[in-house]
């Protein structure tokens, strides 16, 4: 079979049971299901929530974006065959470790297939929260610029590209438009500071301030847990992007979890230890994928200027990257989840055909 058949790129015309629109954002699919379809599968599975939680079934592709823009291959590749089945993988091994060192739940019930979840209804706090370990990227360009504060927080002169920072710094940035905050922009995917979010704890959707503690607390120890994890396998942790938000539990009450994906290449970087030892930074994820970009264009200021988005989107539509482009993102991601679950990734030839049996037949969510 062709690289192309082994990609799900399409992921929100399953036929799952539902009576909501089906929700999709870059990557995952949501699927609501229905009251009854919840309410069966949480006495059936016995999943510790409360009965009358809503479930969503959520299902990754294996459509790669970056540059907030989706981007496809030569021969009909619309994907990164086998990178929806390693973030997942990645995200599972996160989660559960998590778990085994009570740091807290995420909002993951089941995983029927490796390309599926089954998740709680979470209420999101609004922040996309941003833990970083090194200077590099988009801190590293602003800081060459001359800039030293970063969401509130001073850092001292004299820092070189990709050198480890005095302390782990936490540099949250908005999730979705918020308005009529003062002293945050109305616009997504803004830096705030650690006082923006105190004076505005119930818009972020904070339950009280002290959760606000949590939030990083969380953060941290989960930052700290997968970092000493990944230094086992010779690999840095860089920096993360976390999701929190909150979730009813069995008996009622309403508690903080970690929710979306964790320590993935899509949402982290991750250097490889050895390079980075030599003076050479060889990153094993996404970010390696928007440097391949950047050099692919003659004009790679469309990548970098929001201004040029209308450019970028055409860039990005009417260009199909080379096949060996793609799959070298496929050998970055697989290679990276298997150090990381310390096995192989189990991938399907026709992952669609596959996870809709897996629905029906153990589900009962597809007629």
């Amino acid at each position: 079979m062709s690289h192309a058949g082994k990609v799900l790129a399409v992921n929100d015309d399953l036929p799952i049971r539902t009576d909501k629109p089906v929700h999709s954002g870059k990557v995952r699919s949501v699927y609501w299901l229905t009251e009854a379809d919840s309410r069966r599968l949480i006495e059936e599975k016995g999943y510790p929530v409360a009965p009358d939680a809503s479930l969503a079934v959520m299902v990754i592709s294996d459509r790669i974006s970056a540059f907030d823009c989706i981007w496809t291959g030569e021969g009909g590749m619309r994907g990164v065959p086998g990178k929806g089945a390693a973030l997942n993988a990645i995200s599972n091994h996160w989660f559960q470790l998590f778990r085994d060192k009570g740091l807290a739940d995420s909002h993951i019930l089941d995983i029927p297939h490796p390309l599926v979840w089954i998740v709680q209804k979470a209420r999101p706090v609004m922040i996309e929260a941003i833990a970083r370990r090194y200077i590099t990227g988009s801190m590293w360009r602003a800081y060459a610029r001359g800039e030293r504060e970063f969401c509130g927080i001073q850092i001292p002169d004299g820092l070189q590209k990709d050198q480890k920072l005095p302390e782990l710094l936490i540099t949250p940035s908005t999730k979705g438009v918020l308005k009529g905050l003062p002293g945050v922009p109305e616009a997504d995917d803004v830096n705030i500071t650690r006082k923006n979010i105190e004076d505005n704890a119930e818009a972020f959707n904070f339950r009280n301030a002290d959760d606000i503690d949590l939030y990083e607390k969380l953060l941290k120890e989960g930052f700290a847990a997968i970092s000493a994890e990944l230094e086992q396998i010779d690999q840095i942790f860089v920096d993360t992007k976390f999701e929190f938000g909150y979730v009813i539990d069995a008996d009622g009450s309403e508690k903080l979890i970690y929710m979306d994906e964790v320590g993935t290449p899509d949402s982290s970087r991750i250097w490889d230890g050895q390079q980075y030892r030599n003076g050479r930074v060889v990153e094993n994820s996404k970010e390696g994928f928007r440097q391949a970009l950047l050099n692919h264009f003659p004009d790679p200021d469309i990548l970098l200027d929001k201004e040029r988005m209308d450019e970028r989107r055409a860039l990005a539509r009417d260009n199909e990257l080379p096949e060996s482009m793609l799959m070298d993102v496929s050998a970055t991601y697989v290679g990276i989840a298997e150090k990381i679950i310390g096995k192989k990734l189990e991938l399907s030839d026709n992952p669609r055909a596959e996870l809709i049996e897996v629905l029906r037949d153990g589900y009962g969510l597809i007629d």
